[in-house]
């Protein structure tokens, strides 16, 4: 089974739209990989700029975010943004529909948590490191400052989509049951 979390990365802002997870003026591209250095390039977080070139965003394997991730057009270009920069979880308040059964069928967890939890995350001092028990359905939170206490969070999925995103994706899923 595919392994999840790493070193997580704050999003400190709701509505964040496929646009600005990856700008429309690269969805001509024709491999995943041509996305790699846009991913987030037209983000603003309190009205300024991304760093997308800070290296807690090169390391982060987790992206902690608010409410309504995802929205905007339905394209799966913004998913694969994440996959090609190794993102294999991303938590949040809630996801677009369409976005998040996207994340599902490319193999990658979208654990969503009720705001109190999101909350206790951002609040997290130091570098945060998320690991991910899919069988437990349990994520835990840990920081690098040895005074903060590790924060566990149960979350729910489907079971089909569990098996998605277990498998590494539709096209795993779809090896190993056809």
């Amino acid at each position: 089974m595919k392994k999840f979390g790493g070193p997580a990365i704050l999003l400190d802002r709701s509505d964040i739209n496929t646009d600005e997870i990856i700008p429309a003026k690269y969805l001509t591209e024709i491999t995943k990989a041509a996305m790699k250095p846009h991913l987030l390039e037209d983000l603003l977080l309190a009205g300024k700029p991304f760093d997308v070139q800070s290296p807690a965003m090169q390391q982060a394997r987790v992206v902690i975010t608010r409410a309504n991730f995802g929205c905007g057009s339905s394209r799966e270009h913004a998913v694969w943004a994440f996959e090609v920069n190794d993102i294999n979880v991303v938590i949040a308040e809630s996801f677009a529909r369409i976005f998040r059964q996207n994340m599902f069928n490319c193999g990658i967890l979208a654990i969503e948590l009720p705001p109190s939890d999101i909350e206790q995350l951002f609040r997290m001092k130091g570098q945060i490191n998320i690991e991910v028990d899919l069988d437990k359905m349990e994520m835990t939170a840990r920081s690098h400052d040895p005074a903060q206490k590790s924060i566990i969070c149960s979350f729910q999925m489907n079971p089909f989509d569990r098996d998605l995103v277990a498998a590494g994706g539709w096209l795993a899923y779809a090896d190993k049951k056809f």
